[in-house]
């Protein structure tokens, strides 16, 4: 097989590959659960939405993980997988959508959740005891600075409910501490297993938030179910899945850098698939962003 040298290691060209290509497709399914979004939101309510998404997530898995007699997480280390469904899932998502209700707009979200990738590098340090050089830092800079330039045109902070401000912080905290809580106590994870418990405890989750707050009705035409389909399949479980494969093999904050490419690749992906325009700051910042994360991933 053929190895490419690098220092005093040699790395195969499948292995580079991998490498390369699990950060790209990660920021592109990402990336596209907000385009399934928006069209979802079309034929229900976020909660009523996203109980779906995640239900029919976990339904999958869990017959995946039956069918081939997968391993289950087995006491504390089932506490952990259920905590990371929490964070990661429900306090993310619960916290994303009760932010937008009361009003934020998705410009301001994106800023606030955009600051992910420097609290876990801070989270990673004094938790993980990683090491972040100065050119990561630098990197990580810049990345926020991408993702500002690219929402700028959507940002407003006039007549919004305060609390929506902080339920936006809630996602952020839930996000962030889920990444860095994965990375610690939960790298030996069974994907079909334990995506299947974070699942379902989300899904639980926004089934309260959408009996008390919601209609729950759904318009189910075929709009819903692509767009539901897609979220579940290609989100909840291929980029939760990417994410937390990265995670096994790679640094958090490295992992997290991703994120600042997440704003800029849906820009994109709302120009083709929504008709949206893709302004010249938006190509700026996608261009900042790239070259923050470039800093950022670098070790040395």
């Amino acid at each position: 097989m053929e190895s490419v040298k690098q220092g005093n290691s040699a790395i195969t060209s499948s292995e580079l590959v991998s490498a390369l290509s699990m950060p790209l497709l990660f920021i592109i399914l990402w990336s596209s659960g907000y385009i399934g979004g928006a069209v979802g939101l079309e034929y229900a309510e976020p909660f009523t939405m996203t109980l779906f998404r995640f239900g029919s997530a976990a339904v999958i898995l869990l017959t995946i993980a039956v069918l081939l007699k997968a391993p289950w997480p087995k006491g504390m280390q089932l506490i952990h997988v259920a905590v990371v469904g929490l964070l990661i899932q429900a306090m993310q998502f619960g916290g994303l959508y009760s932010g937008m209700n009361l009003g934020v707009p998705a410009g301001v979200s994106a800023l606030i959740v955009g600051t992910m990738p420097i609290l876990t590098a801070l989270g990673a340090g004094l938790f993980l005891g990683e090491t972040v050089t100065g050119k990561q830092w630098s990197g990580l800079l810049l990345g926020v600075c991408g993702v500002a330039l690219v929402v700028s045109e959507g940002l407003s902070f006039s007549s919004i409910d305060p609390m929506g401000y902080l339920f936006v912080v809630v996602a952020l905290i839930g996000i962030t501490s889920g990444t860095l809580y994965q990375k610690k106590f939960c790298q030996a994870m069974d994907l079909r297993t334990g995506g299947a418990i974070q699942l379902g405890i989300a899904a639980l989750v926004m089934w309260l938030l959408a009996s008390t707050n919601e209609t729950m009705v759904v318009d189910w035409s075929f709009g819903f179910i692509a767009s539901t389909a897609w979220l579940a399949l290609m989100n909840s479980i291929g980029a939760i899945s990417l994410m937390y494969l990265m995670l096994r093999k790679g640094k958090a904050s490295t992992v997290a850098s991703l994120f600042f490419l997440i704003p800029p690749t849906t820009a994109v992906m709302a120009t083709i698939v929504l008709g949206d325009d893709f302004k010249v700051i938006e190509m700026v910042g996608f261009a900042v962003a790239v070259s923050g994360v470039y800093l950022a991933t670098r070790s040395k």
